[in-house]
């Protein structure tokens, strides 16, 4: 028998065909974190979580309605799962899933499916950039019109970098996390994307402020602190209560430093959990990784706090030289000290085949931390 969905909507159910009753407090799904920092937590968000996270792409619609994604991360990631699985299927944009990442094959599909946006990390631009004129040579990328960027912060360098080589796309910055099932913010416009290191306006329905990690004071304009985010996305917790994230006023604690400008864009620093502490002072591992990428030698890098008895940490970095390079240690420390202050330079190098990830992008830092440590 075939019937019209909208004439059975009016009807009311029999007590008979509902059997369960699904309120929007109910847990949906567990999706676990992906655990650069520490052990990954499995987050428990609800069915309203999810209600609001597509209820925010109805209400925010692509001003580009004739895309066609290239999904390169994970459908078990948050990302896939709630952009690719869900959202995409209410803004009815055609999407294209590979079954692994590899850039080969990325560009390959790019080329074969029209592609018009990708989902990249920041790693991935860089090596776009890296290989560009190989990469024009064997694939016609032309289709593309925008890069949404996210997982970590990109800098300003790699994003005009980037832009100068694919000048036919746009690259858009985005943030959030599994905790916050979409709610974060993101740049939607040419004219935001000038706003460079920003990762954009709040999302539909997300508040946020930004407060003193120390005090839990709530910091000005233009002050960094610990990132906090409140609305009907933000999931209900970690499951077995492994950690109390959400105060009892609604606030998800991001354990991410950032701070809001005087126009209400959004810049992201990096983890609070991950700042490494040289005498007193706070250096932030993604400030030194965006300019050690900017090196012409370099594919690859990650710096991490390495234990140290006087200084407490100081900035070590494993970097990925490029193949034909002989970049040594000395000349990394020296690239690094002539950009930042005393505090922040870099004191120890180690080159590595490749820097290790999550299946989405994501660099393992404490994974390094452990090599490094074992080395001792």
């Amino acid at each position: 028998m075939v019937g019209i969905l909208s004439e059975m909507m009016k009807k009311e159910p029999s007590g008979q065909r509902v059997r369960n009753q699904v309120n929007k407090d109910d847990t949906a799904m567990l999706l676990y974190s992906s655990g650069t920092t520490g052990r990954s937590k499995g987050v428990i968000s609800s069915h309203g979580n999810l209600i609001a996270h597509v209820a925010r792409y109805i209400a925010e619609p692509f001003e580009q309605p004739q895309q066609t994604f290239l999904c390169t991360v994970p459908l078990f990631h948050t990302f896939g799962l709630l952009n690719f699985v869900m959202a995409s299927l209410t803004s009815g944009t055609t999407v294209v899933i590979l079954p692994r990442f590899e850039l080969g094959e990325v560009l390959a599909a790019v080329e074969k499916y029209r592609a018009t946006t990708l989902i990249l990390v920041p790693p991935v631009l860089v090596a776009m950039i890296n290989k560009a004129d190989q990469i024009k040579a064997k694939y016609d990328v032309s289709f593309l019109r925008t890069v949404r960027c996210g997982g970590a912060p990109l800098s300003k360098e790699v994003t005009e970098r980037f832009m100068e080589k694919y000048p036919t796309a746009d690259v858009y910055q985005g943030y959030a996390l599994t905790e916050s099932n979409g709610a974060g913010a993101s740049i939607d416009s040419v004219e935001e994307s000038w706003r460079y290191g920003a990762v954009g306006l709040l999302s539909c329905g997300a508040q946020a402020r930004v407060v003193d990690p120390e005090t839990g004071l709530v910091m000005g304009v233009n002050q960094t602190g610990e990132l906090w985010l409140k609305g009907p996305s933000i999931a209900k917790g970690y499951f077995r209560n492994e950690e109390e994230i959400i105060t009892s006023e609604g606030w998800l604690k991001t354990g991410d430093l950032g701070y809001i400008d005087d126009d209400g864009f959004l810049f992201i620093v990096d983890r609070l959990k991950e700042l490494i502490k040289y005498n007193g002072f706070q250096v932030a591992p993604a400030e030194l990784e965006a300019l050690l990428l900017n090196h012409p030698d370099i594919l690859d890098a990650a710096v991490i706090p390495f234990p140290d008895k006087e200084a407490g940490q100081y900035p070590m970095a494993y970097v990925t030289r490029k193949p034909e390079s002989n970049l040594c240690e000395k000349k990394v420390i020296e690239f690094i000290s002539k950009q930042v202050a005393p505090y922040k330079k870099i004191r120890k190098v180690a080159f590595i085949d490749s820097i290790p990830k999550t299946p989405s992008g994501k660099t393992l830092r404490k994974d390094l931390l452990k090599y490094a440590i074992s080395k001792l």
